[in-house]
């Protein structure tokens, strides 16, 4: 079994070297989630992705200038790592399928984009706080901000999607 499984760590080494060298970035769900983003929604990334709590700033569109943090979740369990920053405008959240929050034990997350939701980050940080949530790493947001927050597959009024911006989330879909 040992063997087999670093066969497996060895060939998945190789494709996140190689996803690696097309992003350049080191692969993780951050990162890669970043540059898709960046793609597909026209972001303009932070030189250093050091950067506390923002990512980049939106192009030219409806949120031009605008900064954003972007997420990639690979599954949806409800729950959004927060910043208290007031640099920051939005989040942009891609997930995979919706799943309750539970033991990953056995489970795959595939690397899947179903969703992408678009959150005005002072909103989210007044609602939690007025409701004395915690704001901060795994913050628990309420499934009508989600359902308020879709911005694919459905429309979202600040973030209409293009037909060459739903294929591109479309390529991701089943990945």
């Amino acid at each position: 079994m040992l063997t087999a499984l670093a066969g497996l760590l060895a060939a998945r080494n190789d494709l996140d070297r190689e996803i690696g060298r097309l992003i350049d970035r080191p692969m993780t769900a951050g990162h890669l989630g970043e540059f898709i983003a960046s793609r597909v929604f026209g972001i303009e990334l932070e030189q250093s992705a050091s950067v506390r709590a923002l990512d980049g700033r939106f192009g030219p569109g409806p949120l031009e200038g605008r900064t954003v943090n972007v997420k990639w979740y690979l599954k949806r369990e409800g729950l959004l790592d927060l910043t208290p920053s007031d640099e920051l405008d939005h989040y942009l959240v891609l997930t995979g399928p919706a799943s309750a929050a539970a033991s990953s034990r056995g489970h795959v997350r595939p690397w899947v984009i179903a969703n992408v939701y678009l959150f005005n980050a002072r909103a989210l940080r007044q609602d939690l706080l007025a409701r004395g949530r915690r704001v901060g790493v795994a913050s628990s947001v309420r499934a009508s901000e989600w359902a308020a927050a879709e911005a694919f597959p459905r429309e979202h009024p600040l973030l209409p999607l293009t037909d060459a911006q739903r294929r591109a989330l479309a390529l991701f879909a089943g990945a």
